[in-house]
């Protein structure tokens, strides 16, 4: 296996066990075992677990972006929102990804992680706007509606059979959270 592919590995794994633990809480042995790979060797392929955690955090944005632009393909305005916020709601079922882009979130402390964070953030914001030219107070809304999704799918409130939940969490087969 090449150097890239076995980097694209330990991401992937990496991408599961910051999901669980976080920055602080992740061992790189833990990282390293799930990738099949010494320890040793993650770190030639990846001088810091910093390092590591903002390529983990690059393909969480990598894997909303890629959603995003399938589901827009060939469509915009409303229609394009609809359709990425659709797509949003089936990637954030794989708890990884999401709990991943939570975990991003958290290590906002520190300031290189923050502005890895901004950056992704900014591009999505972007590309939403190309895809569906709507006006700021749109994609505004867009994005919180995506935040609100983030949690109540954290939560599980789809699981939770009270009017509070139902009415933050919505259907489960629609981003009406």
């Amino acid at each position: 296996m090449s150097a890239e592919d076995r980097r694209e590995q330990v991401v992937d794994a990496a991408l599961i066990e910051f999901a669980q633990g976080g920055l602080a809480g992740t061992s790189t042995e833990a990282i390293a075992t799930r990738a099949g790979i010494s320890q040793p060797y993650l770190f030639r392929l990846f001088a810091t677990k910093k390092d590591l955690f903002v390529a983990a955090s690059e393909r969480c944005f990598a894997n909303v972006a890629h959603t995003f632009a399938q589901a827009a393909q060939g469509l915009a305005g409303e229609a394009a929102l609809h359709a990425m916020g659709d797509s949003y709601m089936s990637l954030i079922r794989d708890r990884s990804n999401l709990l991943a882009q939570l975990q991003l979130y958290a290590a906002c402390d520190d300031p290189e992680i923050c502005e890895g964070a901004r950056e992704g953030f900014r591009r999505l914001y972007h590309q939403v706007e190309n895809a569906s030219g709507m006006p700021p107070a749109k994609l505004a809304e867009f994005f919180a509606r995506g935040m609100l999704c983030n949690v109540a799918t954290a939560l599980r409130l789809d699981e939770v059979h009270e009017p509070w939940a139902h009415a933050l969490a919505g259907d489960s087969d629609e981003c009406t959270c």
